[in-house]
C-alpha cells in the first residue's frame, strides 16, 4: 500500500504547482506609504489556475525577514519588532472563500498605521498568506500518491512619508583559499529597503584578461547584513587577479564599489 503524503507548498511568487491544483496571487508585493493614523487600501488578485478542482482558500498573516544569506525566514504574526501584521485588515467575506476552476477574486488589503507610531523603526513588514484548505490528490515524480496543498505568500512593506535615505555599504571583501570563492559582505545602512544588482568582475593582471561573472540580484531591509559568496569560473586560469565588485541599488547618483587583489593557484 502506497503511503499518502500531504505536502504544503509555500510560494512567494505567482505560480502553479502540480498538474491538479494551483493558485496564482498577484502582485507578489504590496507597498504602503502612510503616516501615523492614516490608512491605505490595495488589492490583490487570487486566481484558481487548476482545470478541475474547486479551491477552498483562507487568508492569514505572518511575519518575515531576510537571513544573512538573503533567504526568506518565516515567523508567526507580530513576532518581530518590524511587524505591521496587526495593522492589516481584510474584509470578513475575504477571509475564507471558494474559487471554481479558472475563477478569480479580488481581495482588499487595508493597512492602518497606529497613531502611536514613532520614527524609531523606519519601515515595517508582514506576510499575507493565501492558503488552500482542501488538499488535492496527486502523484509525485516517483509515482507515489500525495495530497497537495498550496500556500502563496505576498510580502507587505510599509514606510512613512519621511525622507528616504537609501544606502548600501560594503563591509568586507576577501578571497577564501579553502573554498576558492570570493566572500563579499555588505550592509543596508539606510532607512528604507534597498534592492539591486551586484556586478562582479575579475581582471588577470598578468594577461589583461577580464572575466565577467553573472550578476547577482539582491533584496535587503534596513540594518540587514548580507553575506554573499561569489563562485569563480571552473576554468579560471592560475594567476594574480583584481576582483571588482559594483553594487547598483537604484540610486541614480551613487553606486558602491570595492576591489580585492588575490592570487589564484588552483
Amino acid at each position: 500500500m502506497q503511503k499518502l503524503l500531504t505536502l504544503l507548498i509555500t510560494l512567494f511568487v505567482c505560480a502553479t504547482t502540480y498538474a491538479q491544483t494551483g493558485v496564482s496571487v498577484s502582485p507578489p508585493r504590496l507597498y504602503f506609504e502612510t503616516d501615523p493614523g492614516q490608512s491605505s487600501t490595495q488589492k490583490i488578485l487570487v486566481s484558481n489556475v487548476s482545470i478541475n478542482n474547486t479551491l477552498e482558500l483562507a487568508v492569514s498573516l505572518g511575519d518575515w525577514k531576510y537571513s544573512n544569506k538573503g533567504e526568506n525566514l518565516m515567523f508567526p504574526a507580530d513576532s518581530l519588532d518590524t511587524s505591521c501584521a496587526s495593522w492589516v485588515s481584510i474584509p470578513q467575506q475575504h477571509n475564507y472563500f471558494s474559487l471554481q476552476p479558472g475563477e478569480k477574486k479580488e481581495i482588499e488589503v487595508t493597512l492602518t498605521t497606529p497613531n502611536t507610531l514613532t520614527g524609531e523603526t523606519p519601515v515595517h513588514t508582514a506576510m499575507l498568506y493565501v492558503t488552500q484548505m482542501n488538499p488535492i490528490d496527486d502523484v509525485d515524480s516517483q509515482g507515489a500518491n500525495i495530497r497537495v496543498s498550496v500556500r502563496s505568500g505576498i510580502k507587505l512593506f510599509h514606510k512613512t512619508l519621511a525622507t528616504q535615505r537609501r544606502s548600501i555599504e560594503i563591509q568586507n571583501l576577501l578571497f577564501n583559499k579553502k573554498t576558492k570563492r570570493v566572500e563579499f559582505h555588505f550592509e543596508n545602512t539606510g532607512n528604507i529597503w534597498a534592492d539591486g544588482i551586484i556586478y562582479p568582475e575579475l581582471l588577470n593582471t598578468e594577461t589583461g584578461q577580464k572575466t565577467t561573472i553573472k550578476p547577482i540580484v539582491f533584496y535587503s531591509m534596513p540594518d540587514d547584513y548580507r553575506e554573499t559568496d561569489i563562485i569563480l569560473p571552473a576554468d579560471l586560469e592560475k594567476g594574480n587577479y583584481v576582483a571588482t565588485i559594483i553594487i547598483d541599488y537604484g540610486d541614480e547618483n551613487t553606486i558602491e564599489m570595492a576591489e580585492l587583489t588575490f592570487t589564484y593557484d588552483e
